[in-house]
């Protein structure tokens, strides 16, 4: 059975819905939660569920063996980025070759990039009058949503819709989609 970790550093809505997904799956289960934020609702989704979780410091993830090691000693095989604010270091790229994607909400390679999460892309998008947005599963590279883009799906961006209205659009997309996608690579 493969084992999944999801990275993640708010609410957890995404990762709520890959624990959803893959329970009861005999192919794979999500077997662990990273997050970088004491007190992220993530957290308590975990413990919900009765999945461990880990929580990470930033010395300590940036350092020189990054959390590779807490990983390996649970034989993660595939880590999910739902919502994690940091740069994956290159160390962990490396341990995780194509084995390690993220979702974005836009559709990139428009607005992507360093500082753009969040509502952050959905007001840039709104302000650039864009007709459309959606998501992107991505691989994870060494650079923020650089890697090679897996899966994209759209929504419209309607006169009127305010970052918020996009928002929850991207929501249903996200969880339409995510843990499908995932279980798709993992087959």
């Amino acid at each position: 059975m493969k084992q999944i970790a999801v990275f993640a550093s708010g609410t957890g809505t995404n990762a709520e819905k890959m624990i959803e997904h893959f329970s009861g799956n005999l192919s794979a289960r999500v077997a662990l939660i990273v997050c970088n934020k004491a007190g992220a609702g993530v957290l308590e989704i975990a413990k919900k569920w009765g999945i461990e979780a880990i929580l990470v410091e930033k010395l300590g993830f940036f350092g020189p063996k990054s959390c590779i090691l807490p990983l390996k000693q649970r034989n993660i095989d595939f880590i999910v980025l739902a919502g994690f604010l940091w740069k994956i270091p290159a160390e962990l790229v490396a341990a995780y070759p194509r084995k390690m994607v993220n979702i974005h909400p836009a559709l990139l390679p428009k607005y992507g990039g360093k500082g753009m999460y969040g509502m952050k892309v959905h007001e840039a998008v709104i302000a650039a009058g864009e007709k459309e947005s959606g998501i992107s599963i991505h691989y994870v590279n060494e650079h923020y949503d650089e890697g090679d883009i897996i899966f994209q799906a759209s929504c419209p961006v309607e006169p009127g819709n305010s970052p918020s209205d996009l928002a929850a659009k991207i929501h249903v997309l996200e969880h339409t989609h995510f843990a499908k996608v995932v279980e798709w690579l993992l087959s």
